[in-house]
This record gives C-alpha cells, structure tokens and sequence, in this order.
C-alpha cells in the first residue's frame, strides 16, 4: 500500500524551529521526524510514499534527493569530478515529491495526490507525530470492518479530534475537531483508506478534519482502531524536547523498526 505523508503546512506554534524549513524536516536525533514516520511504515512493509509538499517543499525534496550521500560513505575525485559511494546506507523506499500547493488545506492535499495513488487504498498520516501503532493490525481491522474510513483512536493528554465510539462497537458516530474535556477517544493521525474516501474531498479549501471525516461518521463509514499504546505528535517546542529525551533514552517507544 502507498501511505500518504502530509508535509505542507506551516507549523507556526512550532516557528522557532519552521521559519526555515517546514515541521516534517525538523529533526529528531540527527534525522528528520518524518524518517522516524516512514520507518515505521517500512517496519510494516509499506516502502512506497508519496509526500505532500507545500510550505518550504524544496526542503524535503533536497533531503531526499542527497540522502545516498547523506547516508554512505563515499570518495571523491575532484580531478575526475567522480563521486564514488563506498558503503550504499540507503532505504529500500520509493518517494513521490508532490507540490500540493502553499495554501491547500488538508483535504485538499490529499486530493491532489490522487493520480499517483492509482485508484488503490492507502494509508496516511501527518509528518508530526509517531507512535508504535501497529500499521498491520490496523489495516486486517480496517478489512474487517469493510470501512471507507479507519482512524487510529487514542487518549492522549491533549485535546485533538474527537470521536464517539459507540458501546460495544467499532462505528464512529460522532466527530467534532478540539472538544472541550478530557478521556475522550481523540483522532491519533493514523489512517487507512479506500479510494472512494477521496470523493468527500471538494477542493483545496477542504479540511481532512472537518468534512470528509464528519460526513463519513454521520454516514456510518468511519471506524476507528483503538490504539493504547504510544502516541506524540511534535506541535510545540516543548513536544520537540520530549521526543528527542525519549529518542536518547534506552528504548525510544516509537522505534519499532
């Protein structure tokens, strides 16, 4: 499956780190946080990407397209002007760079990708937040459940989307963005999609958030995957901080791979 990365926004509450490159390419240890993203996906078996570029997107299309030299050790001939790669350290991923747009929103984002998404299911997240989720189970849930929509449901201490899930069930029949209370099953940024979700899409100014996913809960099309494990998205500097104590700790709770 392709798994969709968002990558265009501007990220303001983070502007001490994005006035010079967008949030996806701040970095985490001494890599970018949307390489911790796609690491887990490849953990998963899911190596094919394609990334939603917007603000500042020539950044990430330098880091991708110099990550062999970034990675490996190489020899230089600078009479010759050779490069020779002396120990290839690279990933075994493909990278669709897309230009989505400087001021599209979420959904439209996504919708500008649809002609490299070949009319298959996807998954797709934002390039801010990772977890230990696991991608497999969620997709075998999403199966199960015959889902347009699946959305990983966590309890984070912060306030985000939030869902109703009804007693007992899967369905989602309720969503409203940022709610006011807490211990509420909020929206973990972790999706599985079917082709025809890309339909509740209008235009640039759609948001993902407000009514591709509100109309697919009032439908009964969205179902969520409770994940109570590990979860952090990188919204603030204080967030940053907290990732990169937890990735120089011992065991870094979202490094599965």
């Amino acid at each position: 499956m392709k798994v969709v990365i968002l990558a265009g926004g501007l990220g303001t509450r983070l502007s001490e780190e994005t006035t010079v490159r967008p949030k996806p390419m701040v970095e985490i240890g001494n890599m970018p946080i949307i390489w911790h993203i796609m690491k887990i996906y490849a953990h998963h078996g899911h190596t094919d990407f394609v990334i939603c570029l917007g603000y500042k997107g020539y950044v990430v299309k330098e880091f991708f397209a110099n990550y062999l030299m970034r990675q490996s050790s190489i020899k230089v001939d600078l009479a010759k002007n050779k490069i020779e790669v002396l120990d290839e350290s690279s990933e075994p991923w493909t990278v669709s760079l897309i230009d989505t747009g400087e001021h599209s929103m979420t959904g439209g984002r996504i919708k500008r990708v649809a002609p490299y998404l070949n009319g298959e299911r996807f998954c797709m997240t934002y390039g801010d937040g990772v977890s230990d989720i696991d991608i497999t189970k969620s997709i075998e849930f999403h199966d199960a459940q015959n889902s347009l929509i699946t959305m990983a449901a966590i309890q984070p201490p912060g306030r985000y989307g939030a869902i109703n899930l009804l007693a007992g069930e899967h369905r989602v029949d309720h969503f409203k963005e940022k709610p006011v209370g807490d211990g509420v099953w909020v929206n973990g940024g972790f999706f599985v999609c079917e082709p025809e979700a890309l339909d509740l899409i209008e235009e640039d100014s759609t948001t993902w958030e407000a009514e591709p996913l509100q109309t697919a809960a009032a439908t009964g099309r969205l179902n969520a995957f409770r994940h109570e494990g590990f979860w952090q998205s990188m919204d603030t500097l204080r967030d940053k901080m907290l990732l990169e104590e937890l990735w120089s700790s011992e065991n870094p709770p979202w490094k599965v791979w």
